[in-house]
């Protein structure tokens, strides 16, 4: 299910496949931000440039920062932003984009065994094709496609490997059907140079089910797969027709 989400709404979005889940907007002129909030602690594996790594987590932010910005010393920039909205530090992960929050895309979907609900923000000023020799940077720059996926489900430790690794081939899927190019080489690209990822679960044994995998094989991947190429192509596409 698609869900029309922004677009400079600010009207909080309930999740239908986590219920108690809340995606709102907060377009504050100087720190816009989306955020998820959990009704649980969800355990979760994440490259978050704060609260990443392997947390228990019931808020995650995706935070709008302009092309200019100062990327000297983002972690604590972060530790204060998220102070300052009274986030906890223990359980929140915080993302960065220089992608207009209006082109977020919402896509959920309910399974017999697992719901998930994948949030992403994505633009391409700096796609990049992993695996081509070009120029690397050493200097941190704000993600530009960040994909949020929240479970309500079982999932062992290694299945949410899994999954992120699901996630991450459906969005190069999804650039390869947009024909999005790697700026320097050319070639197909299979993501950006700063993209980041959050996938947060449950736990929830309502289910009956503790998922082992979630390969392209498995009912579970299948879901994430679909989820993330569909919001992913849908963020992009929210971007180019604004330029047309």
């Amino acid at each position: 299910m698609a869900v029309p989400f922004l677009k400079g709404s600010n009207r909080p979005y309930n999740s239908d496949a986590w219920p108690g889940a809340i995606v709102s907007l907060d377009s504050e002129q100087q720190h816009p931000h989306i955020r998820i909030s959990l009704p649980s602690p969800a355990a979760s594996i994440s490259s978050a440039i704060y609260g990443g790594g392997f947390l228990h987590l019931d808020h995650i932010v995706n935070r709008y920062v302009d092309k200019h910005y100062d990327c000297s010393d983002p972690i604590n920039d972060m530790v204060s932003f998220m102070a300052g909205h009274g986030y906890p530090a223990d359980s929140t992960a915080g993302l960065m984009t220089a992608v207009k929050l209006k082109y977020a895309s919402i896509r959920e979907a309910r399974g017999e065994q697992a719901s998930v609900l994948c949030c992403t923000t994505a633009g391409v000023g700096n796609a990049a094709r992993a695996g081509s020799s070009r120029t690397t940077f050493a200097a941190y720059q704000p993600g530009t496609i960040n994909v949020v996926l929240v479970v309500d489900g079982r999932l062992t430790p290694a299945c949410m490997v899994n999954a992120m690794l699901t996630a991450a081939e459906a969005k190069a899927a999804a650039l390869h059907d947009l024909g999005v190019k790697d700026h320097e080489t050319g070639a197909t690209a299979t993501g950006t140079t700063t993209d980041a990822m959050v996938l947060a679960v449950s736990g929830n044994t309502a289910f009956g089910v503790n998922h082992h995998y979630a390969g392209t094989a498995t009912d579970l991947g299948g879901m994430i797969g679909r989820l993330v190429y569909d919001s992913v192509t849908e963020s992009i596409a929210a971007e180019r027709e604004d330029r047309i």
